[in-house]
């Protein structure tokens, strides 16, 4: 079957438009399990202290919160996204912080070229970059997005075998909705998992002094049920992955699911294994 990116992106927005208030409700969990990793995608894109920041598929912005604690008010975070009801949470947390410097704007992350030009001097995506159809054009727009020197750093899950927190779901839900396994090429939470081809994208699009940095990020929860819950809640891909089951079967998927993952429940709570890859580069 031929992929179809113009409802492969309707789709995805349409979902993030689902589970904005969700994903922005979980905002505390987020930040905790993707914290360290955040911090050291805000290095590794050189943000400080008046930077002018672009946040590509940002989503409810909690890294575009942090970029903007870097900034301060003599800096500047830009915050985009394809979904405005997800986008409006960004705005309202931004807002609410005192962080006048924040500003959003609905656009396609493979729009970027066509909407900036050498106006920042960093850029980051969180968890948005594996999902871009055509990342390569999403990637040359970044670049071009920025000044002579400025870095984009983004945040990828490394392999689907050291994230069963969200693996475990996403492979049981393939094989019980009788889904095929995405093409090469395709976009996907484990797309760019191969350190080696995280670091090919960057070069590919003409960024200099491409690193790749791997982080252990465990999701650290109460407890399985917690994380089914977290995910159910959050994650519109895996509710777009059961859209040809049927109520009764879903709801028994749901619940082998946590059946799963209680794998990873310890004396001191849920464990979910999870890795991630900080890749970066420079204009």
């Amino acid at each position: 079957m031929t992929f179809d990116a113009v409802a492969y992106k309707a789709t995805t927005r349409q979902q993030w438009e689902d589970a904005a208030e969700a994903w922005h409700r979980w905002g505390p969990t987020l930040e905790q399990w993707l914290g360290a990793a955040t911090e050291a995608m805000l290095d590794a894109a050189g943000v400080g202290r008046g930077a002018r920041v672009l946040d590509v598929a940002g989503g409810a912005g909690g890294q575009s919160m942090a970029a903007a604690r870097r900034t301060g008010p003599a800096g500047s975070v830009v915050v985009t996204d394809v979904s405005p009801a997800i986008l409006s949470y960004a705005q309202r947390a931004a807002d609410e912080s005192g962080l006048r410097q924040v500003t959003t704007c609905e656009v396609d992350g493979e729009e970027i070229g066509s909407r900036w030009s050498g106006e920042f001097d960093a850029a980051i995506s969180r968890l948005g970059l594996i999902y871009f159809p055509d990342r390569a054009r999403a990637l040359h727009g970044i670049r071009s997005s920025l000044g002579e020197g400025g870095r984009f750093a983004a945040i990828v899950y490394s392999a689907a075998e050291r994230n069963a927190f969200f693996s475990v779901p996403v492979a049981l839900i393939r094989s019980r909705a009788g889904l095929a396994a995405p093409l090469p090429g395709q976009p996907g939470p484990f797309s760019l998992s191969d350190p080696a081809s995280a670091r090919d994208a960057l070069t590919g699009a003409g960024f200099r002094d491409v690193r790749v940095e791997t982080m252990d990020a465990p999701l650290l929860l109460p407890s399985a049920a917690d994380c089914l819950r977290f995910e159910r809640e959050s994650f519109g891909a895996l509710h777009q992955m059961l859209s040809g089951v049927g109520e009764d079967e879903r709801e028994r998927i749901w619940a082998d699911i946590e059946s799963a993952l209680r794998e990873y429940e310890t004396e001191g709570g849920f464990v979910g294994p999870c890795e991630l890859h900080v890749v970066s580069g420079s204009r």
